[in-house]
């Protein structure tokens, strides 16, 4: 008898815990995989912290404009309203959950991010917000008797019978082997795909596997051209790209050049606040003026014990490499960060597929556009992960797995090579570097199609289930590269450097149809 379960969630970032909770709160029995331990995701390297309107001084419209502005005119804007006025709901609920964020005097701690125009950033134990957020949220999962957590199952494939998601294949942590689980209805919150990269912000896991997933599986994909480079990584050689918060800048750091030069002012008004693409291609523009491979952020303003109490994290990081980010010029330069393309869903978490709902990084909703506002995807995965939930508790009432979803395919083995462990590595870090060189910050159309010429070179070899996933996600991203020429937010063109409303569009790609366009993300129909 094949395991069953009323719903699967994948993922435990907190969109999945989220989302998890509100299922088991139906009084459903909710088995949740993830790929490591149950703490391991991007929430929890989330340093700066998450925007909200609780501040006397703001209001929902405010966040709202701010939102739209960054996402470069391709938001959807009834998913940012959705955002903003329901995200201050969710963080109450949070802070009942005993979520603890920073207080002085009992009352909330708000900063500035780039590109927000009133002080809405909550951030927990100085810059390890996503640590605390997710350590709440497992403590509330567990009060909820229907929430099986199972870490170290990492999730293949998608189960699709009759056009319906019923289940997925994932690698049994005990048996070592690959099992199936069936259930009512799938969320997939499996977080993005920082590590398509050789630069990156991201945790290791962070390789996509889940929008590959659910496009082999019939899903339709939107915006993977939009990819988002943090502009302060750690710079250093021997050095894993820490990420340096944005809240830094929010506080007062500015960035220099080689010869110690404060530039923004060189590039945008807003200076070190612009938008994160602006800050990122300023960076990249300095270091070619400099003839160097870096820059530099300054924050010596700032006395030891403020830097050591507001940025604990990175104080100590850093200390660990020897700099003092008192004294020293702190060596930066950016790093793939954020994927605001992805499975594309409504506005509660429906994709394209019936059985199948998805909710945080891993999918496209539109609220971020071409370019993420800083702090907004904890909002969206903790919102949209909640709206899931409640979206599968109402429509899957009267439905129920039978013999026809349960029965296997003869043709759904051995379809990919054998793991290998070695060539997957080789794999990643060839893709990896193509990515970073040829589709990265700066792109233009031959070193793409060159990159894609690499990819099916890469193709024909008998790769792996990992690696096939990897290859692909690679292949979406440039071919909505290709199909863009345009630059706008993320997505940058050398050979088409000016932004043209005539692409005020989003890009739609299914494993079965030419690349689309869209105006809207959550409209389905069009």
């Amino acid at each position: 008898m094949p395991l069953q379960t009323d719903f699967i969630v994948i993922g435990s970032g907190i969109a999945g815990l989220r989302s998890a909770i509100e299922l088991a709160a139906g009084g459903a029995r909710v088995s949740v995989l993830t790929k490591s331990k149950a703490s391991d995701s991007n929430t929890e390297w989330a340093q700066g912290g998450v925007a909200v309107v609780l501040s006397d001084d703001d209001a929902a419209e405010l966040h709202e404009d701010d939102t739209l502005s960054a996402g470069a005119g391709l938001c959807d804007e009834e998913a940012v309203r959705v955002l903003v006025n329901e995200g201050t709901k969710y963080i109450k609920q949070l802070i009942e959950w005993g979520t603890e964020f920073d207080r002085e005097g009992g009352k909330l701690v708000f900063t500035r991010e780039a590109a927000h125009s009133r002080r809405r950033i909550l951030h927990a134990r100085g810059d390890s917000t996503g640590k605390e957020i997710v350590r709440a949220l497992i403590a509330r999962a567990r009060q909820e008797k229907g929430i099986n957590l199972s870490p170290f199952a990492d999730t293949e494939s998608l189960i699709v019978r009759k056009g319906r998601c019923v289940g997925v294949r994932f690698l049994d942590p005990i048996l070592k082997a690959p099992r199936e689980i069936y259930a009512n209805a799938i969320v997939m919150c499996t977080g993005g795909a920082g590590q398509l990269y050789q630069h990156s912000t991201n945790p290791p896991g962070a390789t996509g596997d889940g929008m590959a997933m659910a496009y082999f599986a019939g899903a339709e994909m939107a915006d993977m051209e939009f990819v988002q480079f943090h502009p302060t990584a750690l710079n250093l050689p021997n050095a894993p790209r820490f990420l340096l918060s944005e809240a830094m800048r929010g506080e007062g750091a500015v960035l220099r050049n080689a010869h110690g030069k404060r530039f923004m002012a060189d590039y945008d008004e807003r200076l070190e606040l612009a938008p994160r693409d602006i800050v990122s291609r300023s960076i990249v523009a300095e270091m070619r003026k400099t003839g160097t491979r870096t820059a530099f952020l300054d924050i010596t303003e700032k006395s030891e014990k403020f830097l050591k109490e507001r940025f604990p994290k990175i104080f100590q990081t850093c200390k660990i490499y020897g700099l003092d980010i008192s004294r020293d010029f702190l060596p930066v330069s950016p790093a793939s960060h954020y994927t605001m393309g992805g499975v594309r869903t409504d506005l509660w978490g429906r994709t394209s597929i019936e059985g199948l709902y998805a909710a945080g990084e891993v999918t496209c909703t539109g609220v971020h556009g071409a370019n993420r506002l800083a702090s907004n995807s904890l909002l969206e995965g903790l919102v949209f992960g909640a709206r899931a939930g409640e979206a599968v508790l109402k429509d899957v009432t009267g439905f129920e797995l039978n013999e026809s979803h349960l029965k296997r395919k003869e043709d759904e083995d051995g379809l990919f090579g054998p793991a290998s462990p070695a060539l997957d590595t080789a794999v990643f870090k060839r893709v990896k570097r193509i990515m970073w060189e040829r589709a990265g910050i700066s792109r233009s159309e031959e070193p793409m199609r060159r990159a894609l010429e690499e990819f099916d070179q890469i193709s024909s070899a008998n790769l792996s289930l990992k690696s096939r996933n990897f290859v692909t996600l690679a292949t979406l991203v440039i071919n909505a590269a290709l199909w863009r020429t345009e630059s706008r937010g993320g997505h940058f063109r050398r050979d088409f450097p000016d932004r043209d409303d005539a692409w005020k569009f989003h890009s739609v790609q299914k494993s079965d149809a030419p690349i689309a366009r869209s105006k809207s993300v959550t409209g389905f129909s069009e």
